[in-house]
């Protein structure tokens, strides 16, 4: 989720509308590029970053009007380097672009760089960042990252939970067989079945139980597991990449965007009743005395200085962020082995060596190298959040040997990071032989930029790691993979996302 996803989709009729505020706007835009130059000279020896010409008022939104800003940043650091700014409306954006740079606005300048600024849908998704991957770095944020690490995702809660994971791989392998026994040369949608145990697990980790079909009084009708889905993941990430153009122009608040309301509003409301009812609902069970080893419980008890709506947001955001992220890297995955017969063998014979006819489980993560490889080089190409969430710099500060005044943005383009050439050899190739050099801990879950740096590195990081390697694992160990004719060029991603546009069609083959 990225507030920069305003890029995509600005209309012909926005930029007139824009283009014909400009001319009454254009003199205080003058003022504030001034402001800032004098303010850069007066402060600090070190330059401003170089910018990338742009037209005055709009600035490089035009220039962004492309689907993948991400890809665009990397090319634009081809020619000036791996930092520059870029004026996007009244705002300026700072955009990092390699390794060295990122992790020193993550790590080393982090007391500057640690507050968030968030398109107005993420604002209202977000309940004004009452989650942990939106806040603004604080005690509450500790507070609640703290309570999601302790109950959920830090080591020895993902030892508790390891039932569930057990239980979902499970699942799919039996799922997947029941495809093939129905129709053996039928193509398997693997997201379908992949995406709804793994949303099962994670309902089961928040709220203690695979809920099945709820009546929501609020929204007049029943809703199945498949709905919930719907309401709670899908719709919600494609809210986040809704298009409001004020994200841009905030002196332009006061005009209407009436469509852009009324839709975000709208998956506000849906969202909000299902997780009223599906908390209330599993409180009646701890009210009869009936405690499970869930989020929900954990904060019954522990979180007692929290809101019933903060409460309700951090439920929300474990569901969703267990749901999305890793379908993402295991489906790309599973789509690079299937069209790679040579590679997909070597991963199955290394399983075959150290787990001879017995199931691969997470004891036996460590021992086969290679298939952490596949999973770390998934990440580096394909990193489910190309762009980390903008932050904001609230006190002058420098990086990459740069001057950035507080009131910047900084955009960390994590796709530009795992695509420079001075860094991979071949970028553009997925290639899990280059994790193998040793250089790594073959566990080391922070060889890309996926999972973050710092002190706001991601908390699911490990669990991600546990449920795409082993799943991974046993699909390979289980059956042969072959991409369905066509397959191989289907290749497009959603919006800003590196989410595949469709589903992975392949063939599959049992082994045993």
């Amino acid at each position: 989720m990225d507030a920069i996803t305003g890029f995509q989709q600005l209309s012909l009729a926005t930029v007139i509308t824009v283009v014909a505020f400009g001319v009454l706007t254009l003199w205080l835009f003058r003022r504030i590029v001034n402001g800032y130059g004098n303010k850069i000279e007066a402060s600090s020896a070190l330059p401003y970053p170089p910018e990338i010409p742009g037209v005055p008022v709009i600035g490089n939104l035009l220039q962004l009007k492309e689907k993948k800003p991400h890809k665009t940043f990397t090319k634009w650091a081809e020619t000036y380097g791996p930092i520059y700014s870029i004026r996007t409306g009244s705002t300026t954006l700072v955009v990092l672009n390699s390794i060295d740079v990122a992790k020193e606005a993550m790590v080393t300048r982090f007391s500057s760089i640690s507050t968030r600024k968030l398109s107005n849908a993420i604002k209202i998704l977000t309940h004004d960042k009452n989650i942990v991957a939106m806040s603004d770095y604080g005690e509450f944020h500790k507070t609640i990252k703290r309570h999601i690490f302790t109950s959920t995702l830090g080591p020895n809660a993902q030892k508790r939970h390891r039932i569930h994971r057990d239980t979902m791989v499970e699942n799919i392998s039996k799922k997947l067989r029941a495809c093939l026994k129905e129709d053996p040369l039928q193509a398997v949608n693997l997201r379908k079945i992949f995406q709804s145990e793994l949303f099962g697990l994670a309902l089961k980790e928040v709220l203690g139980n695979n809920i099945g079909p709820l009546y929501v009084e609020e929204l007049g009708t029943t809703i199945s597991k498949d709905e919930m889905l719907e309401i709670l993941v899908i719709d919600q990430m494609k809210g986040a990449i809704e298009v409001d153009w004020r994200d841009f122009f905030p002196y332009l608040k006061w005009v209407p965007n009436k469509s852009f309301e009324k839709n975000i509003q709208r998956m506000y409301f849906r969202r909000q009743a299902l997780m009223t009812v599906l908390i209330r609902e599993q409180r009646k069970r701890i009210s009869r005395g009936e405690e499970i080893n869930c989020y929900l419980d954990y904060l019954s008890t522990e979180a007692k200085t929290l809101s019933e709506q903060q409460i309700l947001m951090l439920l929300w955001e474990a569901i969703i962020e267990s749901s999305d992220t890793t379908l993402v890297t295991t489906e790309w995955a599973m789509y690079e082995l299937a069209k790679d017969p040579q590679r997909q063998d070597l991963l199955y014979q290394e399983i075959r060596k150290v787990c001879g006819n017995e199931k691969i489980t997470e004891e036996k993560l460590n021992e086969v190298p290679y298939l952490s490889a596949v999973f770390h080089e998934t990440l580096r190409k394909y990193s489910p959040a190309p762009i980390i969430p903008l932050r904001y710099v609230h006190e002058d500060t420098q990086v990459g040997g740069y001057h950035i005044p507080a009131g910047t943005e900084i955009a960390i383009n994590i796709y530009g990071c795992n695509m420079d050439k001075k860094v991979w050899e071949s970028p553009e190739d997925w290639k899990p032989e280059r994790f193998l050099n040793g250089n790594y801990d073959t566990m080391d879950l922070h060889k890309t930029m996926a999972f973050g740096a710092g002190k706001r590195v991601c908390a699911g990081a490990l669990q991600a790691m546990l449920i795409s390697c082993t799943s991974i694992g046993r699909l390979v160990q289980e059956f042969e993979w072959r991409l369905k004719d066509g397959e191989e060029e289907n290749i497009d991603t959603l919006g800003l996302t590196t989410n595949k546009l469709h589903p992975m069609q392949a063939i599959l083959k049992p082994r045993y």
